[in-house]
């Protein structure tokens, strides 16, 4: 590589905390494998300022700003939106970076990167995650493609749909592998929470938004219902963030088992002690299976959004598990088919047949392994290809 001395500067945009977790583990890469000698700067949130701490760096406007989901919560911050859109353009442009990553949060970062694009600017943008175009809206690839030079993809199957219009594209690995909820203790939790080692516990998740556990929470009652004919002794945990714990315990106030309620700081603790599991569709899926936790896979939308699913999703799977694997490892009940009496049967299997845990278990360790454990970190693996994507542009 040319230019060995040159201290790289990298713009660096997160919208929300999922990618203030992947930038921040991205800053301690690059910080590592260019032993401290690059910069920083851009917008992020508190993991991402406490990675780059010891060379500094202070977004430029709070992330929380980004943030924001939903129609009626987005309109009255359109106008600030479109101001710090504008803001991040000019100073990307003063600062000239040698790259700019944007992560996740597409609403605001794509338009980020086609205004620079517009403005003639040369200075290589990269994306961190791909946009779902294997599960809906297809031509999706080929716009982005028109205002970035690479993206860092998550899962192993996605790079082609990018690659076949002419972006470059790299699987960098799942975050969940960086996690360490396969670590918990769960003969500590269950003497925390006074349950036998011999009682089954079952993990029930409905979710993270309020709408989803408002759907979920009534159909999995009725479940555990069904359920608590056939195991009268079964005990129940939820894990829950700090926000949703209140709705939580009115939802599951009239549930027919024990209800154990607790945070995300022992979630690993928590899936080390169950049997099983009942999930809403989403990343908790991953986290169980790290967590080796075999598990049954639940969703409902709302009658507009489900209306709508029905006729544009094309992907086979909603669990990432079975995506990667390209079969029905583990039980997937969606839509009209998320009904107590199709639920209960497939949790009861889990519970009562040792060979459809091992099978699940099975599954797992093959889709984590797809998914890059065992091997380089995605943090280390997009360090990689940013720093390429620095020194190709060097070399022009």
């Amino acid at each position: 590589m040319e230019n060995q001395n040159h201290k790289p500067t990298v713009f660096i945009i997160a919208g929300e905390a999922s990618g203030d977790a992947l930038g921040a583990n991205l800053i301690k890469a690059l910080i590592k494998k260019t032993r401290g000698k690059i910069t920083f700067c851009g917008v992020g949130g508190e993991k991402i300022e406490n990675a780059a701490s010891e060379i500094g760096m202070h977004s430029i406007f709070p992330m929380s700003e980004l943030s924001v989901m939903g129609f009626t919560e987005v309109l009255p911050k359109i106008p600030n939106l479109l101001r710090r859109i504008k803001q991040t353009v000019q100073e990307i442009e003063r600062i000239s970076p040698d790259v700019v990553v944007t992560i996740d949060a597409p609403d605001f970062v794509f338009r980020v990167a086609k205004k620079l694009k517009k403005r003639g600017s040369n200075i290589p943008i990269v994306h961190y995650v791909a946009p779902s175009v294997w599960a809906w809206r297809p031509g999706r690839a080929k716009k982005i493609a028109g205002f970035l030079d690479h993206l860092l993809c998550l899962l192993p199957f996605e790079p082609k749909y990018f690659k076949d219009v002419g972006l470059p594209a790299t699987f960098v690995g799942h975050p969940v592998v960086e996690s360490e909820i396969g670590c918990g203790d769960g003969d500590d939790f269950r003497q925390r929470h006074k349950i036998s080692e011999f009682t089954p516990l079952l993990a029930v998740l409905p979710g993270s938004r309020m709408g989803e556990v408002s759907r979920l929470t009534p159909v999995f009652g009725r479940t555990l219902g069904l359920l608590k004919k056939t195991h009268p002794e079964l005990e129940v945990v939820v894990v829950t963030l700090s926000g949703l714990r209140k709705h939580i315990s009115a939802a599951t106030k009239n549930w027919p088992v024990r209800v154990n309620i607790v945070g995300e700081d022992e979630k690993g603790d928590a899936f080390s002690a169950c049997d099983a599991a009942l999930a809403a569709s989403g990343t908790v899926s991953l986290e169980l299976a790290l967590a080796q936790v075999p598990a049954v896979i639940a969703y409902r939308f709302g009658p507009l959004t489900a209306f709508l699913a029905k006729r544009l999703i094309k992907a086979k799977y909603a669990n990432i598990v079975n995506l990667v694997l390209d079969r029905p490892a583990i039980p997937e009940l969606l839509l009209d088919n998320c009904r107590p009496d199709m639920l209960a049967p497939e949790i009861s299997k889990l519970l009562n047949d040792q060979n459809a845990r091992t099978e699940q278990r099975k599954a797992y360790v093959d889709a984590m392994a797809a998914l890059g454990y065992g091997t380089l970190s995605p943090g280390e693996r997009s360090a990689d290809v940013v720093l390429g994507v620095i020194a190709n542009n060097l070399n022009k």
